[in-house]
């Protein structure tokens, strides 16, 4: 399925390093996790609040759709947007994108599974109540998947 921009309220710029860059002068796939995860954490000072000292949230899952490389000089945006939301889990979307001076071209998209965790007990919990609220009325309700 394929993005649509306008679905997304939150963006964030992300700067690509030298070091980033594999052999063949594009960015190393791996450094996409790290792009998704400083947009996620952007989005969710941003958005809820949260205080990543405070509230947990683990990566269950990550599935990504490298459609175009990137190279280093590229700028760079990166979209985010939560898609579901369970009891414990919901779903991030990530749009990177490539500012030309034709507009916006979509580069990789990520599908991140985010579980609320409490280190001291291991184990999944409840979204914070607040955070969730904020979430849903920011990505607006009718864009979210509600499973609980």
């Amino acid at each position: 399925m394929a993005e649509k921009l306008s679905d997304y309220k939150f963006k964030t710029d992300i700067v690509i390093r030298f070091a980033d860059m594999d052999a063949a002068g594009h960015v190393n796939n791996a450094k996409y996790l790290t792009y998704f995860e400083e947009a996620r954490f952007s989005y969710w000072g941003t958005v809820t609040g949260w205080n990543m000292k405070e509230t947990g949230i683990v990566v269950g899952r990550s599935e990504i759709n490298y459609l175009k490389p990137l190279t280093v000089g590229d700028q760079i945006v990166c979209y985010v947007r939560v898609t579901r939301i369970g009891n414990s889990s919901f779903d991030v979307m990530h749009v990177l994108v490539k500012l030309t001076d034709k507009g916006e071209e979509i580069c990789t998209t990520c599908k991140t599974v985010c579980i609320s965790y409490d280190y001291a007990s291991n184990k999944s919990i409840p979204i914070p109540k607040e955070g969730r609220k904020k979430m849903i009325e920011y990505d607006e309700p009718r864009l979210i998947l509600n499973t609980n």
